[in-house]
């Protein structure tokens, strides 16, 4: 491993805050407004992704179709083509009565909970292409309502609230997919003993469509960012067209200024790769080794919500108390490793502490990775006029690699075998090291340290 920057030792000389101080950060408004915001943007991911894997699966949908669904992911990584209408435009009514970022909020959320119930109503084993259309929706709806959770999270923290609203935001974002994995696993499986296999997936994912609106009460409970108050004060008096241009044109140029900015996106393209790579075939994986689907249930509902908050409270710790750099070595490293956990899995076979460890230790060193990575694109993120369309398009290119880089997952995994491919998943992990190795060399992360951490 490189040898931390220096200012990881002006960090570390720094005096440690106390438990009590520590805990007093976490209960502040505007981390618990981050907190609800950051289940909201969790909640759906899973609803396109995992659960709806496990739906396909139940329904004899074949392995390799499985796998490309990963393509239903598109909009996450496409997103930063409409963020600047998101940083630029008023949605009328919403903008009027709530503000930038709120009026957005609460638009963007009232057409997921849409989404999500169209998507309710198809059928994987009648109609793939419509489930897939429906999928796509609820995609696009999801990834521009983190679109805006993100600006309003960046724009609404200060600098003393970062560590732990970053830490505060994944956490709840990995329940929020918990609970739309697990959780809905659960309620479809109490809704088959009162109506047939499909309306029990139906209502399944109705009951998912109604717990989107604790994110819309916390909307409506929040105060609008002053950052972004500033900022529409800024671009007042200019036609929508221009705001529009200013926007994104503004976002791209300053980012492609940076020097190493090309090495920097190929870097966030591949840091969460292996992550993405073998957790989009981890259900499949259960189920096929001979677990139910309650079985993942009861351990994923139970030991990895447990083990999602200590990860990314942990994750905020190593975020606090070490450079930026040296945090994304921890972060990188361990959640590529935790892959491991799963190889060991299918040597053991069906064994229910076997599944323990492996999602507990897969739940756990991914929330530190993710909460050090987010602490990384949020420190990239500087102007309030384009806060949005920036921090989507690092998103959106982290994305890739869940979407694109991913979608062979399964045809590999059918040639490999379970061991030996969620091995080779850690392997995926060695570019976004190397990357990140040479970034650090050409000091790129002394001046984002600067402002940050």
């Amino acid at each position: 491993m490189t040898a931390p920057d220096a200012t990881s030792s002006a960090v570390s000389s720094a005096p440690a805050p106390s438990w009590r101080d520590s805990l007093a950060v976490y209960l502040q408004p505007r981390v618990l407004i981050v907190l609800f915001l950051g289940f909201s943007s969790g909640l759906p991911l899973a609803l396109s992704g995992s659960t709806l894997l496990v739906w396909m699966a139940e329904a004899g949908v074949d392995l390799g179709t499985i796998g490309l669904f990963a393509l239903v992911g598109t909009p996450y990584t496409l997103k930063f083509l409409w963020a600047p209408l998101v940083d630029a435009l008023h949605v009328p009514f919403f903008t009027r009565a709530l503000g930038r970022r709120r009026g957005w909020l609460v638009f963007s959320q009232a057409l997921l909970i849409g989404a999500i119930l169209l998507l309710a109503l198809t059928d994987p084993a009648r109609s793939p292409l419509f489930v897939a259309l429906g999928a796509l929706l609820v995609a696009t709806m999801s990834s521009t309502q983190d679109i805006v959770v993100d600006a309003f999270r960046v724009e609404s923290l200060p600098e003393s609230e970062q560590a732990a609203g970053m830490a505060a935001y994944v956490a709840a974002y990995r329940i929020g997919m918990l609970i739309s994995t697990a959780g809905a696993l659960f309620i479809v499986t109490g809704f088959e003993a009162i109506v047939p296999r499909g309306a029990a997936w139906m209502w399944g994912y109705v009951v998912m469509a109604a717990l989107v609106l604790i994110g819309t009460v916390t909307a409506l409970a929040a105060t609008e960012p002053a950052q972004s108050e500033r900022a529409e004060a800024a671009a007042r008096g200019e036609d929508a067209l221009t705001r529009v241009f200013h926007a994104a044109l503004g976002a791209f140029s300053e980012f492609l200024r940076r020097k190493e900015a090309w090495v920097v996106l190929a870097f966030v393209v591949l840091f969460k790769f292996t992550d993405a790579f073998s957790g989009n075939m981890t259900v499949p994986f259960v189920i096929d080794i001979g677990f139910t689907r309650n079985d993942y249930a009861v351990i994923v509902k139970g030991v990895g919500i447990v083990a999602t908050l200590a990860g990314g409270f942990a994750g905020g710790f190593v975020a606090r108390r070490y450079s930026l750099a040296t945090s994304l070595w921890i972060g990188g490293i361990v959640q590529a490793m935790s892959n491991l956990s799963f190889s060991w899995l299918a040597l053991v076979g069906v064994n229910e502490w076997a599944l323990t460890l492996a999602i507990t230790s897969d739940n756990f060193c991914n929330a530190i990775g993710t909460v050090i990575f987010v602490a990384y694109l949020s420190a990239l993120c500087q102007n309030p006029l384009h806060t949005a369309t920036q921090y989507a398009l690092l998103t959106a290119l982290a994305a890739v690699g869940r979407t694109y880089l991913s979608s062979g997952a399964g045809y590999l995994a059918k040639a490999t075998g379970w061991p030996m491919f969620f091995a080779i998943s850690v392997l995926v992990a060695i570019p976004s090291l190397m990357l990140l190795a040479y970034l650090q060399r050409r000091g790129h992360f002394e001046t984002l340290e600067q402002v940050r951490v």
